[in-house]
């Protein structure tokens, strides 16, 4: 029987009208077609609620590790006291170390016996006048599989081991496994010993269908045609390594892969289209996004990537490219002017600079040192205002309002116009210059004619004669003129002369229209040269870059991290905990400072790098917390196998594609993501990867996987941000200056969604919906949650309805029998089974006959397509809410 109730108006409804039965048929077809079961179980479902999880054992050795089990343990509940940071430990303690003066050995910690070490009497004292941590800390007390690691680990001697992360990776040598026929590559098995270990096992590898759209939304953010499907299909048959292999090698040559990986990037560095803070006004950055979309395509080495954003500008003459990516340090948020003192906006750039290259290159959380020193990992405030030091010599902070910023290009910015757009600009420079060697004296001469002009006063009768007339100029003249029958032979003299000046004021006023008639021609040529100029300007590629000042602006250390708080005065510098800087001058450089950023010495951003790396493909890294590798970070789940992959990393000349191309390679990615409930109720975050990846698509993978299978896409790359719409007044109520949304038009709202606008203050909210940030800071990993407003989203945003409208028209091209089967393969990759195909036509049958007898909401649903027959009208609509209802389908918006 079908569904009877109707459709509830919303902003949708404004475009077209769907019946209520969708909302019916989208849970119906939920619970048939995506049931959660053990294959389809995605980690979420079993525990939303992951941040504190802990990680999985490291191994089932009965040994106990300082690095991975008990200076986390420390670090949660002790540091914050007895850790780094001088200015807030007590006791005289350091539980970080355990030599110096305030050292934990010999004093609060006695090898080889918890009875005299009092850190073990405090940790498990009944009286909470000396429990440790304290009552009123707030902080869980040590529970007993926690004080038990710790007595194991005192009475073995109590060794401290340097923090893993501040160690350079060594390559680890090979693991042996049980299992040896598994994998030869070295990844699999670092995966597989650590599985053995704990008597567990891999899973079998997934089918081809899964194994093709997992790649090809990982490499590029869409998913496969109906036609790419068949062309796998048939080689993985019979070669099922080499088809693999020829489809990663195709897939990281593709352009979409730039756009793909890109996308990632411009989060963690917060990329976006306006300055955010309280007045947010547009400036331009499309030279970064597209210069890093361009690096990713080309493979551009990692260090160069790094190198070319902490100092590109500073290469002895740098190229196009190298001057777009030193923009890196103009990305952050911009105080406007009139909302802060020019030192405290200035202040809170730097700071944000610094910040940003911590975060996206170190994995430090180097910002916590801004006040104090850092209560968890060793960097001190001196320090953290030595790497400040590096970013604090920009010329000035730049003017924001538009008006006095043209096309959102804030200074400092480079320009690189083409040799045709440079020689158009010099003919007219020329042209210009020539104009105004005759304007230039014309306008001399109108001021001195006007000068004069006005010198000449109409004046009252005067008692005495001005001047002697025989020696007077007629402007110097002052007198009234009179009735000439009436005058004595003096009187008449003075009208003469009087009648003289009124015949050469005439003269000067005759001349000084000539020459304005002149002046105004010439400055009307002028005007449109001048208008053109700006015209070939404006179309001059720009970008804003990194400039610095000639002197060196003095660096002081800021107490409390105040703006107007100068302390000591600090040099650059680095962490003293990581390897030395070599400067190449007596005043250490940001180029200095990206050399030392990519040495192979460095210990940290290789390791980073492949983490997150590792995390696009997995869901989560190696290390979880990818965008702090210190203390208060997660201990790396597979430690030999982050640091081989971060060694062959450096050793392959930090290729990007090669190490991409190693990890969907292995039989770990390729594992099929189905496992049991018990199983993901052990590894909710597969961190022991025993299975394949499964996990919510990114809002914007969600958007472009809807716009191409409808065909809707565009493949245009690069240039200007695009706005596609969004409901009306957002802007204008978070706008200080009433700013409104004004979307585009034809084909630039249907572009990848790596080149939609991105307002700090107001995010596309079809974005946002679905965890996508602000970029307000630097994000190294998204949340991924689960709410009805997602759901509702997908139901009602006007352009996935307009996706579904087209895939409808491209549906009813195909023969009837073959119609469910061609739109579930369009939108999941899959075949649907004979179960699901019943449903499908089921809820097809339902819609038809709903909107037999609704013909408004037909007429709606038809609008702007040419459909004459009332019978055709309603299989359109039908099909358009079949489709729309297969695009919020869990398999649909789901990696697995």
């Amino acid at each position: 029987m079908p569904f009877q109730r109707r459709y509830f108006p919303s902003r949708l409804a404004r475009e077209t009208r769907l019946p209520r039965v969708l909302i019916l048929a989208t849970v119906l077809c939920s619970t048939v077609l995506g049931p959660i079961s053990p294959d389809r179980l995605d980690a979420a479902d079993v525990d939303r609620d992951t941040e504190d999880a802990k990680p999985v054992s490291e191994s089932d050795e009965s040994s106990v590790s300082f690095s991975r089990d008990i200076r986390p343990l420390l670090s949660n509940r002790c540091f914050a006291c007895h850790g780094p940071d001088a200015g807030s430990r007590e006791g005289g303690l350091r539980l970080d170390q355990p030599d110096g003066d305030e050292g934990a050995i010999g004093y609060a910690i006695e090898p080889h016996s918890v009875e005299e070490s009092e850190v073990w009497h405090r940790i498990t004292a009944d009286d909470e006048s000396m429990l440790m941590p304290p009552p009123d800390s707030h902080l869980d007390p040590f529970n007993e599989e926690e004080t038990e690691l710790i007595r194991r680990w005192i009475e073995s001697g109590a060794v401290y081991e340097d923090f893993w992360a501040f160690r350079a990776p060594k390559r680890p040598q090979p693991p042996t496994t049980k299992n040896a026929e598994w994998s030869t590559q070295t990844v699999d098995q670092f995966v597989l010993r650590k599985l053995e270990s704990l008597r567990r096992h891999p899973s079998e590898k997934a089918d081809a269908r899964t194994l093709l759209r997992r790649v090809t939304l990982d490499l590029t953010g869409l998913p496969p045609s109906r036609e790419a499907i068949r062309q796998f299909e048939s080689a993985y048959a019979n070669s099922p390594e080499l088809a693999w292999e020829e489809l990663v090698d195709d897939l990281l040559s593709r352009p979409q892969f730039g756009e793909h990986i890109a996308r990632h990037w411009l989060d963690l560095v917060r990329f976006a289209d306006t300055n955010g803070m309280h007045k947010d006004f547009y400036r331009n950055h499309v030279a970064y996004r597209d210069w890093v979309i361009r690096s990713f395509n080309e493979n551009h080495p990692y260090d160069e990537f790094v190198r070319d954003q902490i100092a590109g500008d500073l290469h002895p003459q740098p190229t196009r490219d190298q001057l777009i990516a030193s923009g890196f340090n103009r990305l952050h948020l911009i105080i406007d002017r009139g909302t802060a003192l020019p030192e405290e906006s200035h202040v809170k750039n730097v700071l944000d600079r610094v910040t940003a290259v911590g975060t996206a290159f170190m994995g430090l959380t180097v910002q916590c040192a801004q006040c104090h020193d850092h209560k968890f990992d060793p960097i001190t405030q001196k320090e953290f205002f030595s790497l400040y030091a590096f970013f604090n010599n920009i010329d000035a902070e730049p003017e924001t309002n538009p008006r006095q910023v043209v096309d959102g290009f804030q200074e400092p910015y480079a320009r690189f116009p083409t040799e045709a757009q440079q020689a158009e600009l010099d003919r007219l420079d020329s042209d210009l210059a020539k104009l105004d060697q005759q304007i230039v004296p014309l306008n001399k001469r109108v001021n001195q004619i006007t000068k004069r002009i006005q010198q000449i006063k109409e004046i009252e009768p005067a008692n005495e004669e001005a001047a002697e007339p025989e020696t007077s100029q007629a402007e110097n003249l002052e007198g009234t003129a009179t009735d000439a029958d009436a005058m004595t032979p003096e009187e008449e003299a003075h009208a003469k002369t009087i009648r003289a000046w009124d015949a050469l004021k005439e003269a000067l006023h005759s001349e000084l229209g000539q020459l304005k008639s002149s002046l105004a021609k010439l400055q009307k040529q002028r005007a449109k040269l001048q208008r053109d100029r700006t015209a070939v300007e404006r179309a001059v590629d720009k970008a804003m870059v990194m400039k610095e000042r000639d002197e060196v602006r003095k660096t002081f250390v800021l107490i409390r991290g105040q703006y107007d708080a100068p302390g000591e005065e600090v040099q650059r510098g680095v962490p003293s905990f990581l390897p030395p800087l070599e400067p190449q001058s007596e005043t250490p450089s940001r180029m200095d400072l990206a050399n030392w950023m990519v040495a192979p010495e460095n210990p940290l951003t290789a390791r980073v790098a492949v983490n997150r790396f590792w995390q696009l493909f997995f869901g989560v890294g190696l290390v979880k917390t990818s965008e702090d590798f210190g203390n208060q970070g997660e201990v790396p789940s597979h430690p030999e196998l982050l640091d081989e992959l971060a060694v062959t990393f450096v050793e392959s000349g930090w290729d990007i594609k090669a190490l991409l191309k190693r990890i969907v390679m292995s039989k770990t990615y390729r594992q099929s993501s189905r496992a049991t409930p018990d199983e993901f109720k052990a590894d909710a975050e597969n961190r022991l990867l025993s299975r394949g990846p499964r996990y919510r698509l990114d809002a914007e993978m969600i958007r472009d996987q809807i716009l191409f299978s409808s065909g809707l896409l565009s493949t245009r790359m690069h240039g200007p941000s695009v706005k596609p719409p969004q409901p009306d007044g957002l802007w204008k109520a978070v706008s200080m200056t009433g700013e409104r949304f004004h979307p585009d038009q034809g084909e630039s709202i249907y572009r990848r969604s790596v080149y939609t606008f991105w307002k700090r203050a107001m995010p596309p909210p079809q974005m946002t919906i679905l965890n996508a940030p602000n970029r307000d800071a630097c994000i190294a990993r998204r949340e991924r949650t689960n709410t009805p407003t997602q759901a509702l989203l997908l139901l009602n945003e006007s352009e996935y309805l307009r996706a579904a409208r087209q895939l409808a028209q491209s549906v009813l091209h195909e023969p009837a029998e073959d119609r469910v089967v061609f739109a579930y393969e369009t939108v999941t990759s899959k075949l649907p089974d004979a179960e699901e195909i019943d449903v499908l036509k089921t809820l097809l049958s339902d819609l038809r006959d709903e909107y037999a007898s609704s013909p408004e909401l037909v007429d709606d649903l038809c609008e702007g397509v040419s459909i004459d027959e009332p019978q055709d009208k309603v299989e359109f609509a039908a099909w358009t809410v079949l489709c729309n209802t297969l695009y919020n389908l869990d398999i649909t918006k789901t990696k697995d």
